[in-house]
């Protein structure tokens, strides 16, 4: 059934460069087809506690180049159980909802097939997060710019390990998904790239890194995800099995924030006009990403309950190249 009250927007789990940017697009295409908007500010803490406001055209401008979420977004324990929902999906109720977009990442994706099935409200998602790591989607919103930021940072750490002639152990974000770290070593010629998703051999790694400075390197750069291992740890391991001065830079938070790239801003916004005229036509339960530069959608449930794993493409080419 279409909607024609209102819809809300809200962005959850951990920001990502252009959150802002698809917020935007889908207050604005509300406000286009005639649809009131609310926004939920706060992740779904914000639901729960009613902090729910209307939203205009004027509230969503000055925001397309800005990183983080103008929305903001927090964890909330009572949201897991089912009087939390409740509560949440009532105070939707009160404000005239009839439909939600979700912009977050897979445990937010997942909230929103909660809301779905317990309490029948259309949700479409966007997937936002620097990890792109989730299903369906060869794109997910921050992801490229958190890799143009690694990729930046590494560049500059190259300069210091040449000089010093270190081994520099370069660690980034990426809990179950070495997406980032892969890129981001590939993109920036590092020597190696540790991910969970591949086996690595760390005593075969120093051999190599030893018999480069013995033919005459100066440096070496090591690229590895935080779930793959601990940057210090391995740090220390390293340092110890090739006898060279090795140090170590983990990125962490820097990655998430700074204005969202071009790519970022565009795909971004188209994400987030699709999602909009979606659920203002009825849609429900999809979410939204790009296959081979195309916008497509997604079974909601599909997305949340299958896990997406690395390009081998992508693993095969860091295999031939770092």
């Amino acid at each position: 059934m279409a909607i024609k009250n209102a819809i809300a927007v809200m962005t959850s789990g951990g920001d990502s460069p252009g959150m802002n940017a698809a917020a935007r697009a889908v207050v604005r295409t509300a406000l286009f087809e005639g649809v009131k908007v609310f926004g939920i500010h706060n992740g779904y803490k914000g639901m729960l506690n009613d902090e729910i406001e209307e939203l205009t055209a004027r509230s969503v401008s000055d925001l397309i180049q800005r990183g983080g979420t103008f929305l903001g977004t927090a964890r909330c324990k009572e949201f897991k159980t089912v009087e939390g929902r409740r509560k949440g999906l009532d105070n939707l109720e009160k404000h005239g909802i009839e439909g939600l977009v979700i912009i977050g990442g897979d445990g937010s994706l997942t909230g929103g097939s909660m809301l779905s099935k317990e309490g029948g409200i259309p949700i479409v998602g966007l997937p936002g997060t620097i990890d792109n790591d989730v299903w369906g989607t060869d794109y997910t919103i921050g992801c490229d710019t958190a890799a143009n930021t690694a990729v930046d940072a590494i560049n500059k750490l190259r300069d210091t390990a040449s000089a010093h002639r270190r081994i520099m152990v370069v660690e980034v974000m990426g809990h179950t998904s070495g997406w980032l770290a892969l890129v981001a070593g590939i993109a920036s010629g590092a020597e190696f790239v540790i991910v969970p998703e591949v086996k690595y051999d760390l005593d075969d790694i120093c051999r190599q890194i030893v018999e480069s400075y013995q033919g005459g390197r100066r440096y070496s750069i090591i690229v590895v995800a935080e779930g793959a291992c601990s940057g210090v740890g391995l740090k220390n391991v390293v340092q110890e099995k090739t006898g060279i001065d090795t140090r170590v830079s983990i990125l962490g938070h820097i990655q998430r924030g700074g204005s969202p790239s071009v790519e970022d801003r565009m795909k971004a916004s188209m994400l987030g006009e699709r999602a909009a005229l979606a659920i203002i036509s009825g849609a429900s339960d999809v979410v939204f990403g790009f296959d081979e530069g195309k916008v497509v959608s997604i079974n909601l449930f599909d997305s949340v309950y299958n896990k997406k794993t690395l390009d081998p493409e992508l693993v095969r080419l860091s295999s031939v190249l770092v």
